[in-house]
């Protein structure tokens, strides 16, 4: 049982990503990290606090590591390139057989060390949860009492209803025995009908304050609600939109508003009862019902009501799921929309209509921008998502044309086509007792583009209005003097695309090298508009495209160092042993490319090698872990060798990449067909640098993959839909001869090829 709670300890720590800093300094410096890994079963299952102040429980544990070593090498002798249990065991024999004592001192140390860094984790993520869970919880109990305190006053209109029943019925029934009742008896009667109307108009009034507090807590929990929890919903929605790692669940948001309308509801059926009350009775004192009541009920209903619809899933092309609000015209988008106030009298009670930029005829906008137009009614009615029990409406066929019949004016303003913004209004009108109110919900800001070219440039608009723009109604003219960005604003918002493609934000480290190529003003400030013309965001958009496709389990893994250069390559390679290698981006490439770099020594003298970087076509016939398991040497006398052992900073280059090499590729061939069998082999005949990368990185967009991205958006949705007959058919992969390349930090060049 311990064994699987420690356990979690070392997945919770890959999970999390917090295998960096203090835990790296140290698995670099006291004890292999992918020991670590390999044996996490048998160190974490040991008591090596009490083990390092025991010499004898320490020699007999080392004497059980070891045992358990050559138990695990044996057992997986079979299994193709797995760990290497004998290399481990010779190395613990190096350093600590005479010397267990201090292994279970490290051992202890690290595990010490990886229990803090968990908790302060843990601690941080608790105080950002607890804060919001706490102000929830008390929202949570204020609708509560506002639904007990409903509940009450139903039921004091209940009992009024009887006691005007009552009296009713005496007030009716005693004059006819009048003539029966003489005297004191007369009076006794008299006496107590006029109690039974006294108790009544005091139970009334009573009502008609607990009503009041009703509708002024009402006031307040609405207050919250409309201008307070909505706009936070739709920032935190924003910050998602762009990559941001936050909750955008409408639950609690609906549960409060659908309780608090359910609760002004009721209290107007109340007040109109009341009334009723008096109109049947014939009671019109002054515990009547004021006009003010009703008028205040209404007004917090017809607020709650008017900010209920929201857009819960932004317009987004499903060609590209992780980049919403950038439209393409003639392809089909998708939005949804959702009621808050989702009572069973409003289903099918709605219907919404979405349009285009409607609200800003009026303005400068309709003169400098294009202007579009739906190709269809896409009015839906709303009903109820049965999954999650919402009052929704999914336009699901949404598609855009350009109105080009309209001229545009004349106007100062001049901005290109990825920084005009447009924006999707879904509109309906609300009438339900007495509720009359025309109710709209708009979206953020979208940029329409013509061509899958411009994905990256609109990309970069919609972080950055994202980013600055937060307050409604929507600044569509934001670029026409768009505000800079703070480094750490950006830093953040880059960080979230690693996230949102391989589950692993940038480190410090990674940031740091990316300031260096982005802020070139000491006040650390970005602008727009040297921003949008460098090549810096099309490579980094490059590199995003390239984890997506290829490399997205080695990034999270943190096997990626990605973000260094080649001079700090060269530091962190040179101390190490040879055969050391880490994986680095390249810069000379826009359209993102990956390279590894690794570290000899010979005759006293330290080189490092760098091989000439592989693109998505090469990872596209060959994954990375191939590559890095295939790659060779070839050197004088057609000898060959794989020069890649230990990925930075130490870890078994089989133990990191092992459980990713393709079975199929390496295992040998059965010869079935009497040809001799082949493999396809990355190498290199000698290290050498490479030609320099060019100053200036230009965007050279391919025509081909252009037109086959158009016909993917164009007819990809036709896929999703039950015997579409449509099938597309790609191109047959093309031969590829991947590099296997050059250094540039030691002195020629490399040829590549493939056998």
């Amino acid at each position: 049982m311990r064994t699987d709670i420690k356990m979690a300890q070392w997945e919770e720590l890959l999970r999390l990503n917090l295998l960096q800093g203090q835990l790296s300094n140290l698995y670099e410096t006291k004890f292999p990290r992918h020991i670590r890994h390999c044996l996490c079963f048998f160190i974490e299952g040991q008591d090596w606090d009490s083990i390092a102040v025991d010499e004898n429980k320490a020699r007999a544990c080392f004497k059980n590591l070891l045992m358990h070593l050559e138990h695990r090498s044996v057992q997986e002798s079979n299994i193709l390139q797995g760990p290497d249990f004998p290399g481990m065991s010779d190395y613990l024999v190096k350093h600590f057989q005479d010397k267990p004592l201090h292994l279970a001192m490290i051992l202890s140390e690290c595990l010490q060390e990886e229990r803090k860094v968990l908790a302060l984790a843990s601690q941080k993520q608790d105080c950002g949860i607890s804060a919001v869970e706490e102000k929830w919880k008390v929202l949570d109990n204020r609708v509560h009492d506002l639904q007990r305190q409903t509940l009450e006053i139903k039921k004091e209109t209940k009992s009024l209803e009887v006691l005007y029943e009552n009296y009713d019925y005496i007030e009716k029934s005693w004059q006819s025995k009048a003539e029966q009742c003489v005297g004191l008896a007369h009076a006794t009667v008299r006496e107590r009908c006029l109690q039974q109307a006294s108790f009544i108009i005091q139970t009334k009034q009573m009502v008609l304050v607990d009503i009041w507090k009703i509708l002024q807590q009402a006031d307040q929990i609405v207050a919250v609600l409309t201008d307070v929890e909505v706009p936070e919903w739709k920032r935190r929605q924003q910050m998602a939109c762009i990559g941001g790692p936050v909750d955008t669940s409408l639950d609690h948001l609906q549960k409060w508003f659908t309780a608090v309308a359910e609760v002004l509801i009721q209290v107007r059926q109340l007040l109109q009862k009341l009334e009723d009350q008096n109109k049947k009775y014939n009671s019109h004192d002054a515990s009547s019902p004021p006009a003010d009541t009703e008028t205040f009920a209404l007004s917090l209903l017809t607020k709650l009501l008017e900010n209920a619809l929201v857009v819960e899933k932004q317009p987004i092309m499903s060609s590209i799921p992780q980049r919403p609000l950038i439209l393409k015209t003639g392809v089909r988008f998708t939005a949804t929309v959702r009621f808050l106030a989702n009572l069973p009298e409003f289903k099918c009670l709605l219907k919404v209509k979405p349009v285009f930029d409607k609200g800003v005829e009026e303005t400068m906008i309709m003169n400098c921008f294009r202007q579009f137009d739906f190709n269809r009614d896409n009015s839906k009615v709303m009903d109820v998502d049965s999954p999650n029990e919402g009052l929704v409406a999914e336009f699901a066929h949404m598609s855009l044309k350009e109105n080009k019949a309209r001229t545009k004016g004349s106007s100062e303003i001049h901005l290109g086509v990825i920084e005009e913004l447009h924006f999707i209004k879904f509109l309906t009108r609300f009438r339900y007792a007495g509720v009359n109110c025309d109710i709209e919900a708009c979206s953020l800001p979208v940029v329409v583009i013509s061509s899958t070219a411009q994905i990256p440039a609109a990309w970069a608009s919609v972080m950055w209005y994202n980013l600055l723009s937060t307050s409604e109604p929507r600044n569509l003219l934001l670029f026409v003097d768009p505000p800079p960005l703070t480094w750490q604003q950006l830093s953040q918002v880059l960080s979230w695309q690693f996230l949102s493609v391989g589950q692993r934000e940038l480190d410090e480290n990674q940031l740091l090298m990316l300031r260096e190529k982005i802020v070139d003003n000491p006040d650390g400030l970005v602008h727009w508009s040297k921003f949008k013309n460098d090549s810096t965001w099309i490579w980094i958009d490059g590199i995003l495209d390239l984890i997506k496709r290829h490399l997205a389990d080695f990034w999270r893994d943190g096997y990626i160092m990605g973000f260094v250069s080649r001079k700090t390559t060269q530091v962190l390679l040179q101390e190490k042993q040879s055969g050391t290698f880490l994986l680095r981006f390249s810069e000379s490439i826009k359209d993102g490319a990956i390279t590894f770099s690794w570290v000899e020594h010979t005759n006293g003298e330290s080189r490092v090698h760098a091989v000439e970087p592989y693109t998505k076509r090469d990872l596209l016939a060959l994954s990375l872990p191939d590559i890095i398991y295939l790659y060779s040497m070839r050197e004088q006398g057609n000898r060959t060798r794989n020069p890649l052992c230990y990925l930075y900073p130490d870890i078994q280059r089989d133990a990191a990449f092992g459980r990713y090499y393709s079975a199929e590729k390496l295992a040998p061939k059965k010869d079935v067909t009497g040809y001799i069998d082949r493999k396809l082999v990355p190498f290199s005949v000698y290290p050498t640098p490479p030609s320099s990368p060019p100053q200036n990185m230009e965007v050279d967009w391919d025509n081909c993959a252009e037109n086959d991205q158009l016909f993917q958006d164009l007819f990809s949705d036709l896929l999703d839909l039950p015997g579409s007959p449509l099938i597309l058919m790609s191109p047959p992969p093309t031969q590829v001869n991947l590099p296997g390349h050059s250094s540039p930090f030691c002195g020629s060049a490399d040829v590549g090829h493939m056998i």
